[in-house]
């Protein structure tokens, strides 16, 4: 009955924020739902392999966006991208690492929610990695929200924005036979090879990086059908929400100010940046920032569909630096953690 509480009330927060128009809508809405339930008490925790089998949904959906025809703008000039996604990256890692040096966040929480990645990648990254992945969710969403709305504002301002009636979902559509049997195996594979290798983050980079070979080397695309990503996010929402407790939300409470600061200040390098390419590439200017806009890549691609831009080069940069935090960010993280004792744990071990 819990089970059947929690999944209506996920369900109507969904559909809200579907409503809304709200990035990553389920997942969110999930994670509230879940976080409503947990503070009030309610214990129910999602069961690991399901968190796996969600992590790796994600994987194959994010191959989707890494195909060679849209990274062919960044390798043509990857010296300048490879510098400015780098800068993103120092920016991003240096707020991080101010905000665990005053203590905002404990250990390597700070540095993993400033991540300038996919947010539901870098939670699901976090939390293989040891951090608190309730505070790093915080951090990742806030971020994605206020990114996106200054981004579709500035689109709006600049006179790009096209309103685009957004298409219904076929939640029941299950795609071709053949694209399900290879979402399951490499689902099911990489579960099985992330629980064997302990590798972390396995779950979700293994079923990635096998998803972008089958793709260029056979043709293949993983089907997957919007109501079995709906449970993929479902799982990943309830797991981080689950998890959260009254004085975890306070301290994020507490912390709010600094974060939206160190938010702030994010944004504004990726505006310079985005003025050196301007300079240098002959971009216009609403491409390049939304280039180099320090939010979710899903987000991103949602306004520069449905804006005047250069979506290729946006998404084409907005995937390179995903991959690069992909690879250095567990390694980058644990050089400065570090750097600093640890901090004490707000709110205590999750469920």
């Amino acid at each position: 009955m819990r089970w059947l509480a929690l999944g209506l009330v996920s369900a109507a927060l969904s559909a809200a924020l579907l409503a809304l128009h709200v990035p990553a809508a389920v997942l969110l809405g999930c994670m509230l739902g879940a976080l409503v339930f947990s503070t009030r008490g309610v214990r129910l925790a999602v069961p690991h392999i399901a968190f796996g089998w969600g992590q790796g949904l994600l994987g194959c959906l994010m191959a989707q966006s890494l195909h060679p025809a849209q990274l062919g703008p960044v390798l043509r000039q990857w010296p300048l991208f490879l510098g400015s996604t780098v800068l993103l990256i120092a920016a991003s890692s240096a707020l991080g690492w101010w905000l665990m040096r005053r203590q905002v966040m404990p250990g390597t929480t700070a540095l993993w929610g400033m991540a300038p990645g996919a947010a539901s990648a870098m939670v699901v990254m976090a939390d293989q990695c040891g951090a608190d992945v309730r505070l790093v969710a915080f951090m990742q969403y806030t971020r994605v929200v206020v990114v996106t709305l200054v981004a579709a504002l500035v689109a709006r301002a600049a006179g790009g924005h096209q309103p685009m009636e957004p298409a219904a979902v076929r939640w029941l559509a299950m795609g071709a036979p053949a694209d399900l049997l290879v979402t399951a195996a490499l689902v099911l594979g990489g579960a099985w090879l992330a629980r064997r290798w302990t590798l972390p983050g396995g779950a979700m980079v293994l079923p990635l990086v096998a998803a972008v070979a089958v793709q260029v080397g056979w043709g293949l695309t993983p089907g997957l059908p919007p109501a079995l990503m709906a449970l993929a996010y479902a799982a990943i929402g309830w797991s981080v929400g689950l998890r959260f407790t009254r004085a975890v939300l306070l301290h994020a409470w507490r912390a709010l100010p600094q974060v939206l600061a160190a938010i702030g200040l994010l944004m504004g390098a990726g505006m310079a940046l985005g003025a050196v390419l301007v300079g240098a590439a002959g971009l216009d200017p609403l491409s390049a920032y939304l280039a180099t806009s320090p939010g979710g890549a899903d987000s991103m691609a949602v306004i520069a569909a449905t804006s005047t831009v250069e979506t290729g080069f946006v998404m084409a940069m907005q995937l390179a630096r995903f991959l690069m935090v992909l690879v250095t960010g567990p390694p980058l993280t644990r050089w400065l953690a570090r750097q600093e004792p640890p901090a004490p744990d707000p709110g205590g071990p999750g469920p």
